[in-house]
């Protein structure tokens, strides 16, 4: 039987990036899944959902949505993982709707996480490390990942070379309700999620992946980068 895989896209202002991200999904590949797709979009103000409204007309079988009131990051990521769970999927992958990761190494991490014994696999930009500065990645970003993924392996003792990607596969038999429910709907989510998985000597996984670059703005780099030495600092997180 073909595994049930959700690919959710997570959006907040993205607009018409989001028509590319849909549009280089690797299709002939995941023919042998079964695949559903979710647009999940976080209450933009702008033209996003309008162009989710555009997809949908063209691409009947995928799912779209447009949360009420905004959920934050965390909040819609959890959202995305209790719909696989509703529709009883095996695997869900989350994408970012303005084009941060390319959807080209979703083959590579379902590969990954079905072939080895992880619970988890997320995309690293800095496992080959000139290859994120040929992708022009800023330097304070670049040096930044460097010193926080150092900390977060050194307090932990893991391998990690890259601890603040957004592009993962989660296996829902682990990654379920109670485990992510308490877990912070800010843009800490992921970090926290980690932090847990290890904590509980759960496998994850790594894929190197090509590295992309929107206009975040520093300040909020600042605000994330705060926040996650306070995480794994204080080693912090909800059971």
């Amino acid at each position: 039987m073909k595994k049930k895989i959700l690919i959710f896209i997570i959006t907040y202002y993205a607009s018409n990036k989001l028509k590319q991200v849909f549009k280089s999904l690797p299709t002939k590949f995941l023919k042998n899944y079964n695949i559903e797709i979710l647009i999940s979009d976080d209450n933009s103000k702008d033209d996003t959902f309008r162009y989710a409204r555009e997809i949908k007309r063209k691409n009947k079988k995928i799912f779209i949505k447009k949360n009420e009131k905004r959920l934050n990051y965390g909040g819609n990521i959890k959202s995305c993982l209790g719909f696989a769970h509703k529709i009883n999927c095996n695997y869900a992958i989350m994408l970012h709707g303005d084009g941060q990761y390319d959807p080209k190494y979703i083959p590579a991490l379902i590969k990954k996480i079905t072939n080895d014994k992880n619970i988890a696999v997320h995309g690293s930009r800095m496992k080959i490390k000139k290859n994120a500065i040929k992708g022009k990645m800023p330097i304070y970003k670049f040096i930044g990942n460097i010193i926080l993924t150092f900390l977060f392996n050194k307090i932990y003792s893991t391998r990690f070379s890259d601890c603040h990607s957004g592009y993962w596969i989660y296996d829902l038999k682990y990654i379920n309700k109670k485990f992510y429910k308490n877990l912070t709907n800010s843009i800490n989510f992921d970090n926290q999620l980690r932090i847990k998985m290890v904590k509980k000597g759960l496998s994850i996984g790594e894929i190197a992946i090509k590295t992309i670059y929107s206009d975040e703005k520093k300040s909020f780099q600042f605000i994330y980068a705060i926040k996650f030495l306070f995480e794994i600092f204080t080693k912090r997180i909800i059971n």
